[in-house]
């Protein structure tokens, strides 16, 4: 079997092609989820803070500061520590986490209940004493 045919096989399984799947939706997933953080949540929550842009809070650590956001600070050569991006990304990381964990928890229940009614449907075994008698007249039948 040559290397081609091999990729091949390996390439179409249903387990490869559906996380791909999963890769691609979760790169759309993420970008949704850092629009919700960036556009959404924190803008509210700096106006609360006394309105504070959490995307431009930042440590100059070395360099003229003070510079008015990251891109600035960079651009003119500055090293900073920009901890409002880290924000940002630390609550964009626990909602894409609690959605996660929202899907997995409603797949095991799904999974339950698919095996719960598997169960149901499969006929009950019979009473032990009925397969002892079914047993006994299987071997009287071969003698």
């Amino acid at each position: 079997m040559s290397i081609m045919s091999e990729f091949r096989d390996f390439a179409v399984k249903g387990n490869v092609v559906d996380m791909a799947v999963g890769i691609v939706i979760g790169g759309a997933f993420g970008t949704i989820v850092t629009s919700l953080v960036n556009d959404i949540i924190m803008p509210p929550v700096g106006m609360i803070l006394g309105g504070v842009d959490f995307s431009n809070i930042m440590t100059v650590l070395k360099g003229d500061g003070p510079y008015p956001s990251p891109e600035v600070a960079k651009d003119a050569g500055a090293v900073t520590i920009n901890w409002g991006l880290f924000i940002n990304s630390m609550i964009s990381f626990l909602i894409v986490a609690f959605a996660l964990f929202m899907v997995i928890k409603a797949i095991n229940r799904l999974k339950a209940q698919f095996e719960k009614e598997k169960k149901e449907e499969a006929p009950a075994a019979p009473p032990e004493e009925v397969a002892l008698l079914t047993e006994i007249r299987d071997l009287l039948a071969k003698k």
